[in-house]
């Protein structure tokens, strides 16, 4: 229990925001998920003996990721849409795309795989794949 304790207590030192703790949760698989996480965690912590309340809880970033199920040619992406998107394929391998609306970033890897970052509410992720999904078969990498 001490060591708990103290891996509770150095969490929260390094998660002070203005003088008040403030609790992060990542890795659940949907809103309420994080939501009943974030509870559980605040419970924890009251039965520690700290003064915790859970209040203010807000979703901040949603990922999610897909597989197109085709490979992409990113160096003609990256050409064709350099206003949205980045692709050095040196420093990482995948094209960085910043779409405007929904305001998301998509890493986009040659294997067909996507990963959507950024969004506050789940369709924003079904909104931005849908944009995306025309411009990549676009850029289809043909079998030879």
């Amino acid at each position: 229990m001490r060591k708990l304790e103290y891996m509770l207590l150095r969490f929260l030192y390094f998660l002070l925001s203005n003088g008040e703790p403030l609790q992060v949760c990542t890795g659940a698989k949907s809103e309420q998920q994080s939501k009943l996480a974030a509870r559980k965690y605040a419970r924890i912590i009251q039965k520690l003996g700290f003064p915790a309340k859970f209040k203010d809880f807000k979703i901040q970033n949603i990922v999610g990721s897909c597989d197109v199920k085709f490979p992409i040619r990113l160096e003609g992406l990256a050409y064709s849409h350099g206003a949205f998107s980045s692709y050095e394929p040196e420093l990482f391998p995948g094209l960085i795309y910043r779409m405007k609306n929904p305001k998301i970033v998509l890493l986009i890897f040659v294997s067909g795989k996507i990963v959507l970052t950024g969004a506050k509410v789940r369709d924003e992720t079904y909104t931005a794949f849908e944009n995306i999904y025309p411009v990549l078969t676009e850029f289809r990498k043909t079998q030879q």
